[in-house]
């Protein structure tokens, strides 16, 4: 692994993405979804939205709810299988290719935001 992408202007650093901390209230199976992914309503603070989450392999659904996510929220919303995905909860892959979920170390207010 190195790093690929070239150097970018500090001062622009996150314009364009805007990331931030909110809540997990609820996760359910998505089973209509072509790949394996959850739905979720994350709240983050002022409101809440949904997303469909690929956080099946090291998850359950009981597991998520309550916990903090990094979540991008200036996508717009996509149509997944009917279901309206209005942000893009963050993650890396782990040894085995499955995703762990990207959390802050301590909990934070919901919508606080990644600078």
């Amino acid at each position: 692994m190195g790093i690929e992408e070239a150097d970018i202007d500090p001062e622009r650093f996150l314009d364009d993405v805007e990331l931030r901390v909110g809540t997990v209230r609820s996760a359910e199976p998505f089973p209509e979804a072509r790949k394996d992914v959850y739905k979720l309503d994350v709240d983050f603070g002022s409101e809440t939205r949904q997303s469909a989450a690929g956080l099946t392999d090291n998850y359950d659904p009981e597991e998520l709810e309550g916990r903090q996510v990094l979540a991008v929220v200036n996508l717009g919303t996509v149509n997944i299988a009917g279901f309206e995905s209005e942000c893009l909860v963050t993650g890396v892959d782990d040894e085995d290719g499955d995703v762990v979920h990207l959390q802050p170390e301590r909990d934070v207010p919901d919508g606080t935001r990644l600078y």
